[in-house]
């Protein structure tokens, strides 16, 4: 399966596939109201959103367009968090995103930050594509730091699912040539 982190690991973390068994460690993202403070979404109970959320990872598994992988925190064996290589269209065009969410009592640990550095640097190594977004809500200053963090600038802003987001994007060429000066 193209795009997915199974097996890769930082100094904490872990990246696995996820698993139907995850959803119970998972159900306390959506039952935290903060988890979508910043994104416009009509949802429904806590469970069938987590269930369409599983649905939708193991669908993308299914169909080859990446996904997320589960985080597992290495000194303590918890899911913290997801976070992967999406294939998304974004104003009709394929891009690969990184995509992150962590669990609210993982917040502000550095967790998003060094997964998402993971999941760039392994795309560009495996050449996977010629630039890396993420798509992230204009008022998601949060995550536009893990973004920035992440080596992204803001490419431009659209609508995305209903939402005004910004386009946080890294190019390949420039990754390689920051490896180069750091090494």
């Amino acid at each position: 399966m193209k795009y997915l982190l199974d097996g890769e690991e930082t100094s904490r973390l872990r990246f696995r596939m996820i698993e139907q068994s995850d959803f119970d460690y998972w159900l306390p993202f959506f039952e935290e109201p903060e988890s979508f403070r910043y994104w416009d979404a009509k949802l429904e109970s806590p469970k069938v959103e987590c269930r369409r959320w599983y649905d939708k990872q193991f669908g993308r598994y299914d169909q080859d367009k990446g996904g997320m992988n589960a985080l597992i925190e290495k000194s303590s064996g918890t899911l913290i968090g997801h976070c992967g290589l999406l294939v998304q269209r974004v104003d009709n065009v394929i891009e690969l995103e990184i995509g992150y969410s962590l669990l609210p009592s993982f917040w502000n640990m550095g967790f998003a930050t060094e997964s998402a550095l993971r999941c760039r640097d392994v795309a560009f190594v495996k050449n996977y594509s010629p630039s890396l977004i993420s798509i992230i809500s204009l008022k998601n200053t949060p995550s536009a730091r893990v973004a920035e963090k992440n080596g992204m600038t803001i490419d431009k802003q659209t609508v995305y699912y209903d939402n005004s987001v910004n386009i946080f994007r890294i190019k390949r060429e420039k990754w390689l040539l920051e490896n180069e000066r750091l090494g």
